[in-house]
């Protein structure tokens, strides 16, 4: 059985949120929770809300053990990009985009095959 949990609009680039994302995947939820609470990175708070939301509906809707839980899949998409723009010299203008993130994460009781 495979339960996912997406986070939507997360204000972080999707680049930053990948380093962080590839460091969970496959590995037990238990492991993968750790790891993410140690890590600095701000986004790796935005996963792990994620992967705790995952874990949650897997045990309230499944009835899933989550001892046996793993990350299956942990991906992250581009979201909108907020346009802004600042003010140069001589009239100009720089561009500023503020990028953003879908984060995706499915977890799973079955042992993936390679």
């Amino acid at each position: 059985m495979k339960v996912r949990s997406v986070s939507r609009y997360v204000r972080s680039s999707p680049f930053k949120c990948r380093l962080v994302v590839n460091q969970i995947r496959s590995l037990p939820v238990e492991e993968a929770r750790d790891l993410l609470m140690f890590n600095t990175r701000k986004a790796a708070r935005l996963v792990l809300k994620t992967l705790d939301s995952a874990i949650a509906n897997a045990e309230v809707n499944n009835n899933a053990n989550i001892d046996e839980l793993i990350v299956d899949a942990a991906y992250v998409d581009e979201a909108p990009v907020f346009k802004r723009w600042r003010a140069r010299a001589r009239g100009r203008v720089n561009r500023i985009y503020k990028r953003n993130s879908h984060i995706t994460v499915i977890v799973s009781d079955e042992k993936r095959s390679k």
